[in-house]
């Protein structure tokens, strides 16, 4: 089989691209070429910006593949590039969407893809479903759209909280380890599906070149489950400290960090668990089998073995401390 990725290099593609090499598949990478860092010897790599139309059609002049993954689609002007560029090239368009285009609040539990899309609270989220209905729309019979909708997936250099520092993750760890009280925002109770990224890469290539999955959307995530609480104790156990736990409801938290407020609340407010019944039946090869508690001793080693990534966010840390002081004093 013959697969074009666009992209290719994120924590979830760079799993696909693994995955597919094992399965002897004719893998070609098309991106910028600034994070092409694994040796993949049996992969042919095409440089190019995709919003460089004329240069990306030059280069896919004369070729087809079985299917074209779009890993780094987010608008709907990107949507409309993407159908001028792939058509005549593919029968089988995917497009990786999000789990978190759906409908916010959640109306029930587990998710299914019968659930509409409609998130009003993040601007991610709302694109993803914009570029989902434009795809879907302009699909042709020799130009299939397959989506897939990913939820929270990690790897192993993945800290996962709710509330932690984007640019300098290491801050988390330094945390615990200096034995700082750690914010559980609200009861810590809700319950949050995690995915490791070769357990949805197994599942996920067994879509490309299956027609009964043309026309369709499909979430692929693990059944794996935590309560936001577990997900910390998890990261202490592998740190080996005891977590000094502050319960603080979002609506203080969102006064400090009023940045987190659009995501938290279009995706990691609520609990949030999926029926993957629907991938299960086009995918074989699904998986569930690994669990963050399987993969943190790799995440912590992968930090402390870098010195170069144990770098503090000094503006985050003083907002935390503020938020914890002003909460154990009632001012807020």
């Amino acid at each position: 089989m013959k697969v074009l990725m666009i992209g290719g290099t994120g924590l979830i593609s760079s799993a696909v691209v693994d995955e597919a090499i094992k399965r002897k598949m004719e893998v070609t990478i098309l991106n910028r070429g600034k994070h092409n860092q694994k040796n993949w010897p049996d992969v042919e790599h095409l440089i190019a910006d995709i919003n460089d139309e004329k240069r990306v059609k030059e280069l896919l002049e004369g070729r087809y593949f079985d299917a074209i993954v779009q890993w780094i689609s987010y608008t709907l002007e990107d949507a409309k590039r993407d159908v001028r560029l792939f058509y005549g090239h593919t029968k089988q368009f995917v497009f990786i969407s999000s789990a978190s285009a759906y409908q916010k609040p959640i109306p029930y539990l587990p998710v299914t893809e019968k659930m509409p899309l409609n998130n009003p609270y993040w601007t991610y989220s709302k694109n993803k479903q914009l570029c989902e209905e434009y795809l879907l729309k302009n699909q042709r019979r020799d130009f299939k759209v397959t989506i897939i909708r990913p939820s929270h997936t990690y790897g192993d250099h993945s800290i996962i909280s709710q509330l932690k520092s984007n640019k300098h993750p290491y801050t988390l760890l330094h945390r615990l380890k200096e034995k700082k009280p750690i914010v559980i925002p609200g009861d810590g109770m809700q319950l949050w599906t995690l995915t490791y990224n070769y357990d949805f890469a197994s599942g996920f290539l067994d879509v490309l070149g299956r027609r009964r999955t043309y026309g369709k959307a499909y979430h692929l995530t693990s059944d794996k489950v935590y309560t936001w609480e577990r997900i910390m104790e998890i990261i202490a156990d592998a740190l080996g400290v005891t977590m000094d736990i502050v319960y603080i409801p979002w609506d203080t938290i969102f006064q400090y960090f009023p940045e987190v407020k659009p995501e938290i609340l279009g995706d990691k407010y609520s609990s949030l668990v999926f029926d993957n019944k629907k991938i299960r039946k086009v995918a074989k090869n699904y998986k569930s089998e690994t669990g963050y508690e399987q993969v943190i001793s790799k995440v912590v080693a992968y930090y402390e073995s870098s010195p170069h990534l144990q770098t503090i966010d000094e503006d985050f840390m003083h907002r935390y401390d503020e938020l914890i002081d002003a909460y154990k004093k009632g001012i807020l």
